[in-house]
């Protein structure tokens, strides 16, 4: 099936539906003859109609979306100050591929790399190399054509003729992986889940690595769960390895969420350039970096890390300006609200806003676990995210029944299944953001304790179909 498919329109067949789907209002001067029926809905209409209805047209449809803000699926940011978005709309016309056309919005993405650099213990920040993407999937695009390329440029000479590349990672890696390996060709192999481990093993990821493995793939935040990967156990254990084997194997880190929690909230925890086999680490300043979407960031450790041929060089104020994407054109906006960003808050800032959520979310999965017929599988306290599932008494209703009930409430959380080995676990996953504050927790709580007794009174649950029971992978 064709992704996006057009659907037949059958007021377009209908004269007098088409007369009756539109407001005679929306003339924009007489309601009596201006607007007499809706335009078609899936091919272009003969003419043009006044901005206002056009408007006021798309804006009536869009009230049916689900209320962002209490979208507690996404990590995608929702909320910004009015400031904040107004230097976006001051800058949404210009294309950030044109670093030579709009100079100081180049500089500030420059500022933006050398800031992350620093923040992540980068040897030498001023020498670490850097650039903004179009949000995480393909800032961990990038890295991983870095990481191939440097692999094939030490294996000349098996490949591309006997040598398959692979790349090691959790099951539970965000789906842009899984994208990587099918585009560019290479072997996925991932670690399963196991019992109570819901992400990578250290010592299982070092097994599963040989002659052809491009890298290790480790999740500074996982989004099943919202657990940290141990990023420093899995570089320990590959040291390891290369006592054994000789295999020096680098390590990728997806902080998506993570990179932008664990540097203010868990100082002492060592996941980024300080363990000398990270080689780069990307993050998403659309999640927790605090920007409307969408914008990621993709840093190495150096440039021996960035392979030279995958850069391309473009002038810039008369200087040598690189540039690595794969998007070309896109909106200098993100970039532009990122740097805004970063000088509002600061460490202390991101540390005071990450810490509020943080103990929103370890607050109200507390209160989650008093509740009768729930267990938690986290608690909030890595990335403001924590999962649970129904208690294993409860047999009148499961973590999709829940879901349903809530969306009637207008909350969106999702319910999912997890992957190999665990795919009889199903749960329900609640991501807490910069906007989603302790008063909305508390309603989310009260609306929960409101739905339980219906739950409890059904017969069993209502979800029939497993095939619907499929992975969340925001």
């Amino acid at each position: 099936m064709a992704l996006h498919q057009g659907a037949s329109d059958s007021a377009e067949q209908e004269p007098e539906l088409r007369r009756l789907s539109i407001n005679p209002f929306y003339g924009s001067a007489d309601p009596v003859t201006e607007m007499t029926s809706a335009p078609p809905k899936h091919r272009l209409p003969d003419g043009p109609m006044p901005p206002p209805t056009a408007y006021q047209l798309v804006h009536d449809e869009l009230m049916l979306d689900g209320n962002s803000r209490l979208n507690l699926a996404t990590f995608v940011t929702t909320w910004m100050e009015p400031q904040a978005a107004d230097l976006m709309a001051e800058c949404r016309d210009k294309n950030m591929i044109d670093k030579d056309e709009y100079p100081r919005t180049a500089e500030l993405e420059r500022r933006c790399v050398a800031m992350l650099a620093d923040l992540w213990h980068a040897p030498d920040p001023s020498a670490s190399v850097g650039c903004s993407t179009t949000g995480s999937s393909e800032a961990c695009m990038l890295a991983g054509m870095a990481l191939k390329r440097r692999w094939a440029k030490k294996n000349g000479d098996r490949y591309p003729g006997t040598a398959r590349p692979n790349l090691v990672m959790g099951v539970n890696v965000q789906v842009c992986w899984d994208k990587f390996c099918n585009f560019w060709e290479v072997e996925p192999r991932l670690v399963p889940m196991e019992g109570d481990r819901f992400h990578i093993d250290p010592q299982a990821a070092a097994e599963l690595c040989d002659e052809n493995t491009i890298g290790v793939v480790a999740v500074l935040g996982s989004t099943f769960d919202g657990s940290y990967e141990p990023v420093a156990d899995v570089c320990a254990a590959l040291d390891a390895l290369q006592e054994r084997t000789g295999f020096d194997i680098p390590v990728h880190v997806d902080g998506a969420s993570g990179a932008m929690i664990a540097p203010f909230l868990d100082e002492d925890l060592v996941w980024d350039f300080r363990l000398p086999r990270v080689s780069s680490i990307n993050t998403s300043g659309h999640k927790y970096g605090l920007v409307y979407p969408g914008v990621g960031w993709a840093l190495w450790r150096s440039p021996e890390e960035l392979p030279e041929e995958l850069v391309f060089r473009v002038n810039y104020l008369g200087g040598d300006m690189p540039t690595f994407a794969l998007n070309f054109s896109r909106p200098g906006a993100q970039v532009v609200a990122q740097y805004y960003t970063f000088l509002r808050l600061g460490r202390d800032g991101y540390r005071a806003v990450q810490q509020t959520a943080r103990d929103i979310a370890t607050g109200l999965a507390g209160r989650i676990e008093e509740l009768d017929g729930f267990r938690l599988l986290t608690r909030g306290d890595q990335l403001p995210v924590f999962a649970f599932t129904t208690a294993p008494e409860v047999k009148s209703f499961d973590v999709f029944d829940v879901s349903r009930r809530l969306r009637e409430k207008g909350w969106l959380v999702p319910a999912y299944t997890f992957p190999a080995n665990r795919e009889d676990l199903s749960v329900l996953r609640v991501v807490c953001r910069n906007g989603f504050s302790a008063d909305l927790a508390a309603l989310l709580l009260d609306d929960l304790r409101l739905l339980l007794p219906e739950l409890h009174a059904q017969s069993g649950p209502l979800h029939k179909d497993p095939a619907a029971a499929t992975s969340f992978h925001h």
